[in-house]
């Protein structure tokens, strides 16, 4: 177990170092260009750090741990994917909008005053997200737990896993089709975006979640349910789904809410109706039979999401 809790220290180090590296140069260069870029780095490096650190209790030195476990390199292997496409996807991104408007303030490119504080607590906050997210994924690596054949659990969440992976790419590449032809509708609403309104966030989150569940079979413990270090790396997925469904810069509050004007000022009936017949995140058929109360709940919904008109201050003048 202590070999485990090793393996995490040492990770922390290296995700501080990274994201203080890259702190550095965009301070000395007054650009947030690095931000995304060393986050997905950041991301690649505790992969491949895990992969090589990683131990079991054969006595084989032959060959890395990791090339022994499959469990190891599926986990590894998806890893890498998913990570790997945020890393090319947001960096093209960035180049495509010519920088990124969440440093406009902070970099002080409105005018103002560069806010160093501000962008050295963006930065750390990156770290300790990265961190979070490959909890599952240092827990796989770090276990010296010998393994057994692929169980039906594995093969089940290692696909759910992919599956979640594949979502989020394919969203991302058919918005930006979308977005390169010239915006066609006002809004999103080709491929997998005719089922949800958000796929590429279920996708994020719901990769997460797979992970964690497949890392269950990776338990030292004599009882894997009840293993602390397994149920502390819950907070990978729990993490994600509270950035990107409360968080406000980001997400579902940063694409709903009021950024919805444009689509009521442009299309108010045609959008109305895709919203009512499209779920929220869950991609899936018929969501406008869904009762209201389940919306709310179970589907998420949630009432916050919802754009409400700012009142004309003249109308309240008698």
């Amino acid at each position: 177990m202590s070999s485990q809790y090793f393996v995490f220290g040492i990770a922390a180090a290296i995700t501080i170092g990274v994201q203080s590296i890259g702190f550095t140069l965009a301070y000395a260069l007054r650009t947030e260009i690095f931000y995304d870029i060393l986050g997905g780095i950041n991301y690649l490096v505790l992969a491949l750090f895990s992969a090589i650190s990683g131990s079991d209790k054969s006595n084989d030195t032959s060959t890395l741990p990791w090339t022994k476990d499959w469990r190891k390199i599926v986990a590894t292997c998806l890893f890498i994917c998913s990570r790997g496409w945020l890393l090319i996807f947001l960096a093209w991104r960035a180049h495509e909008r010519g920088g990124d408007a969440r440093f406009d303030e902070v970099l002080g490119k409105k005018g103002g005053r560069m806010k160093p504080l501000t962008f050295f607590v963006y930065w750390m906050a990156q770290a300790f997200w990265v961190y979070l997210i490959s909890m599952p994924l240092l827990f796989i690596n770090s276990s010296s737990v010998k393994q057994s054949d692929f169980a039906a659990y594995d093969i089940a969440f290692a696909t759910l896993f992919g599956c979640g992976v594949l979502v989020e790419i394919v969203a991302d590449i058919q918005k930006a089709l979308w977005v390169r032809s010239g915006r066609p509708g006002h809004f999103c609403s080709v491929g997998v975006w005719s089922f949800s309104r958000h796929p590429n966030y279920f996708g994020e989150i719901f990769q997460w979640w797979c992970l964690w569940a497949f890392a269950q079979s990776s338990s030292e413990s004599n009882r894997s349910y009840a293993d602390p270090l397994w149920w502390a790396c819950i907070v990978s997925p729990l993490f994600t789904m509270h950035i990107l469904l409360n968080m406000k810069p980001t997400g579902l509050c940063n694409a709903e809410g009021e950024n919805l004007q444009r689509y009521y000022d442009k299309c108010p009936e045609h959008y109305s109706a895709y919203r009512n017949s499209t779920s929220i995140l869950i991609p899936m058929i018929g969501y406008r039979h869904v009762p209201m109360l389940l919306k709310r709940t179970i589907f998420f919904d949630f009432e916050k999401y919802e754009y409400k008109p700012k009142e004309d201050n003249s109308s309240k003048k008698e």
